[in-house]
């Protein structure tokens, strides 16, 4: 297996269209030829991505993403102060289709998407805070979604910020923590990666 971290504005695998093959899979199979992508992180995030080196070991990993046996940390900064310095965030979370690829919350037909939330710092001067975040799922754009329906966007997010959250430059998101077993051993493996901000 190979454990990369990917920068924020590369797709993890390649788009429609000659100019979207540039992605993570494509360089790390320049050179790992056998990298098979196991999760995918949204463009514009940056962080930890794991990839298997082998069929077998391709399985036991996506099996331990689907069984949620993969713990993920995420660091991130958002608009506004945050009241509580923890908190969980349970909101079901549909495409919301006429907006592709947008996401939306819907109670009555989204599934079931749940996020930890723990702050880090808050800057009363900017006005920001900095917050772990612990997706419990793995929807499309969860964490995304969530901190916006908490009244927090993320800041630098261009699909679901406001005019405000738009002075960072980039998606303020990073995947800094990854822990899980050994596909192989089933030795207990733990990653950490500090964001780029």
């Amino acid at each position: 297996m190979l454990v990369v971290v990917k920068p924020g504005g590369l797709l993890s695998v390649p788009g429609r269209g000659a100019d979207k093959a540039d992605c993570l899979v494509s360089r790390v199979q320049a050179d790992f030829s056998d990298a098979l992508i196991v999760h995918r992180l949204d463009m514009e995030t940056s962080g930890l991505i794991v990839l298997a080196r082998n069929t077998v070991a391709h399985r036991c990993l996506s099996l331990m993403f689907q069984e949620r046996e993969v713990h993920k940390r995420y660091l991130a900064v958002v608009d506004g102060l945050l009241a509580s310095d923890e908190g969980s965030l349970d909101y079901p979370l549909i495409a919301d289709w006429p907006n592709r690829p947008l996401q939306k919350v819907d109670f009555d037909t989204g599934k079931p998407s749940t996020t930890h939330y723990r702050v880090i710092a808050r800057d009363g001067d900017e006005l920001v805070t900095r917050v772990e975040l612990t997706p419990v799922t793995g929807r499309t754009h969860q964490l995304r979604v969530h901190m916006l329906t908490l009244g927090h966007p993320i800041l630098g997010d261009a699909l679901y910020g406001t005019p405000d959250t738009h002075k960072a430059g980039r998606l303020l998101l990073h995947a800094s923590s990854l822990e899980l077993k050994h596909p192989d051993s089933g030795l207990p493996l733990s990653f950490a990666s500090e964001p780029p901000f």
